[in-house]
């Protein structure tokens, strides 16, 4: 049986997993750790929830720790030598919180510079010596171009859930950020999906890394329910009403298509006394992240989102996510799904579902993810 002792990692990050509770390695985490320890660039691929996050930062801190015991420590003010390279703020501070949990053992130092920051507030998290940095492409770019932080020490650069980047145009600031680094540098990409513009990545950037790719890798959780509710003649508030009233333990994300269909959305259920808030792009930063923390905290039941809250977010308490519109893409709607039944533990996700939402649900059908549907008339079948 393999477990995290397996990899010969430091005593100090062996410790810190026995008081979180973990021994035994994902099935991604077993294939990525070893091939970062030796020092292989690697493309992985997984599903959400599978913890691709900590099958990078531990070999990381591993490798980072073992050069500073060999005399070799930082001391050069804004040097990083890892470099994570992630899509959203939201994302950057999940996955600083990784790492922290381990820094208290290993003493290595962790900083951010996230888009919805200030210039100051940038130029402090990057001043003194520090070994990792996490970091939103846009806002390192300009810290780059100011002299603020300089790549000439990068041994690791990470970007970590590419698919989501992409969408928003990455790919001239990936070239940009590598071309930076030193040749010598060890790459990483983490994905849940291979999207053309990910091959395209790949192709350009990571044309000597190995592909990995978990069990896993495009499919729905089998802790996962689906259940198909029939739209008809467009009226989905009264059946969204009925579902809302059924028994759910956790929280429950709400997906829409449009900023417009959120905010439609988020006024018809504050009519109806419910608990609720935003979740989307063109809204205050500030705003958006105090309605994550409130839906986090419990302190409201309901998250209301566009596709911007179906990639790289975990939040632990998700047991139902639902589409109140569905998306066209399967990888959209793999990646929304993805929301719940994290890691192993129960989850539901309920689909609002018209005629034209039938190609989707067909190729969900064929994946096994989901069970058909018909429009003839016929009851749709839940499960």
């Amino acid at each position: 049986m393999i477990t995290f002792n397996t990899f010969k990692l430091l005593n100090s990050l062996n410790l810190t997993l026995k008081e979180k509770g973990l021994s035994q390695p994902t099935d991604i985490q077993k294939q990525l750790i070893p091939k970062i320890l030796e020092g292989q660039s690697v493309v992985g691929v997984a599903e959400t929830g599978s913890g691709k996050t900590l099958a990078y930062a531990l070999p990381i801190l591993h490798i980072l720790k073992n050069r500073e015991n060999d005399k070799d420590p930082v001391i050069v003010s804004a040097h990083p030598r890892a470099l994570i390279i992630v899509p959203t703020r939201e994302l950057g501070e999940q996955v600083s919180k990784v790492f922290k949990l381990f820094t208290h053992t290993t003493r290595l130092r962790v900083r951010s510079v996230l888009g919805g920051s200030t210039l100051e507030v940038a130029k402090k998290n990057v001043a003194g010596p520090f070994e990792i940095l996490v970091a939103t492409p846009g806002r390192l770019l300009k810290l780059a171009e100011r002299g603020l932080v300089n790549f000439s020490d990068v041994q690791i650069l990470v970007y970590d859930e590419v698919d989501q980047m992409l969408d928003h145009g990455f790919l001239p600031d990936a070239k940009r950020i590598a071309s930076q680094c030193p040749h010598s540098k060890q790459m990483l990409l983490l994905s849940a999906t291979v999207s053309p513009a990910v091959e395209s990545l790949m192709n350009q950037v990571f044309s000597g890394a190995e592909f990995v790719r978990s069990e896993a890798a495009y499919k729905i959780p089998q802790s996962l329910v689906t259940i198909h509710r029939e739209i008809k003649d467009g009226k989905r508030l009264p059946i969204l009403e009925k579902v809302l009233k059924e028994k759910c333990e956790g929280g429950t994300l709400i997906f829409a298509n449009t900023r417009e269909q959120c905010d439609k959305l988020e006024l018809e259920l504050t009519k109806l006394n419910l608990k609720c808030a935003l979740y989307r792009g063109e809204m205050d930063k500030q705003l958006r992240r105090n309605n994550l923390k409130a839906f986090r905290d419990g302190s409201i039941g309901y998250l209301i989102s566009t596709d911007l809250a179906s990639r790289g977010l975990d939040v632990e308490h998700v047991n139902r996510v639902i589409n109140y519109h569905l998306p066209q893409e399967i990888e959209n709607y793999i990646h929304r799904a993805g929301r719940t039944a994290r890691a192993g533990r129960k989850g539901t996700v309920i689909n609002f579902v018209t005629e034209r939402d039938a190609p989707l649900i067909r190729e969900l059908s064929r994946m096994n993810a989901a069970p058909p549907l018909s429009f003839a008339g016929k009851k749709p079948r839940s499960y």
